[in-house]
């Protein structure tokens, strides 16, 4: 039985063999951090904006291309390469300086090109040039969109700055072009409950989003969220409590919806008790065996999509 979707899969089929990212950090900001929507970020982020893998964002782009590659390649044996733009907003900046990155990676034979960014900053003019980049170099193009969470209470609890209709706008936007679309989720925002995880996974469904990257809440040191926990506004729920959200959330997702990860990491000296202080792939290993003894599986309960109450009642669906 397939528990769930894996990326890696996907990109093995999709590529025909191995394919690994090359993370890139460029000199960026926020609409939240410059004083347009506000300062200071979302209260889980640190100054790094999440680009916690890669040099400093001084680096050129083929500099931290070569970079990354060099280590990946050695280590691996890799051949087939995606340029992540990973860190803050990659498509809040000047349009010139958007091109001018982008066009740096597409030049460097990768297969794919992946950027992270925020629904509320991602407009046509952005999507033209990727489709033209896409046609001219012959490569794929993801768009990774931070939600984190379905629930708007939360979202303005994190200072996220935006709401779950911008999200819902932006995806309908990309729909448009031959895009795939991943969404970030946190699954244990302070704020959220096992129903928030569950309409979640709806949510992405129902809008056919082709990826989703879950992660647990990382306390990053020097954060708003940080000074938070420290005084006892909130606590963390348990690792078995985010495992049974996890299985939640992919029983009631799209089984055709691939899963990019399901649960992050970060460095100790960054987010000292990230993960319960477990390693993420024994959070991962046993995600998969609680489904595995469990006997459940991604999709399981999905089945509220295409008029489902009347075809419960009157199809047998």
């Amino acid at each position: 039985m397939v528990l769930y979707n894996k990326y890696s899969e996907y990109l093995k089929q999709k590529y025909g063999e191995k394919v690994y990212k090359l993370a890139i950090n460029l000199p960026l900001t926020c609409p939240n951090r410059d004083g347009f929507l506000g300062t200071g970020g979302c209260t889980f982020c640190d100054e790094g904006g999440a680009g916690y893998d890669t040099k400093f964002k001084e680096a050129s782009v083929q500099e931290q291309l070569v970079d990354v590659k060099k280590r990946i390649a050695k280590k691996y044996n890799a051949k087939k390469f995606i340029a992540y733009y990973q860190n803050y907003s990659n498509t809040y900046l000047p349009m010139e300086d958007f091109q001018k990155y982008i066009l740096q990676g597409a030049k460097f034979g990768v297969v794919e090109i992946a950027i992270s960014t925020r629904p509320d900053s991602v407009t046509k003019e952005h999507l033209d040039f990727l489709l033209k980049i896409s046609q001219k170099f012959k490569i794929n193009v993801s768009i990774e969109l931070g939600l984190q969470s379905v629930n708007y209470h939360t979202l303005k609890k994190v200072h996220r700055g935006h709401s779950l209709a911008e999200y819902i706008d932006c995806v309908n936007l990309i729909k448009k072009y031959p895009f795939e679309i991943c969404t970030h989720l946190i699954l244990n925002l302070p704020w959220d409950n096992m129903r928030d995880s569950i309409e979640a996974a709806k949510i992405v469904s129902a809008l056919k989003t082709h990826q989703v990257k879950l992660h647990s809440l990382f306390i990053v040191k020097d954060t708003v969220m940080e000074k938070q926990f420290n005084q006892g506004e909130f606590q963390l729920i348990s690792m078995q409590e985010y495992i049974q959200r996890v299985i939640a959330f992919l029983e009631h997702l799209d089984p055709e919806i691939t899963l990019q990860r399901l649960i992050g990491r970060a460095p100790k000296e960054i987010a000292p008790n990230s993960n319960w202080s477990t390693s993420w792939w024994k959070v991962k290993e046993a995600i998969e065996w609680e489904m595995e003894q469990r006997k459940t599986y991604q999709g399981r309960l999905f089945n509220y999509t295409g008029g489902s109450a009347f075809q419960k009642r009157y199809k047998n669906f």
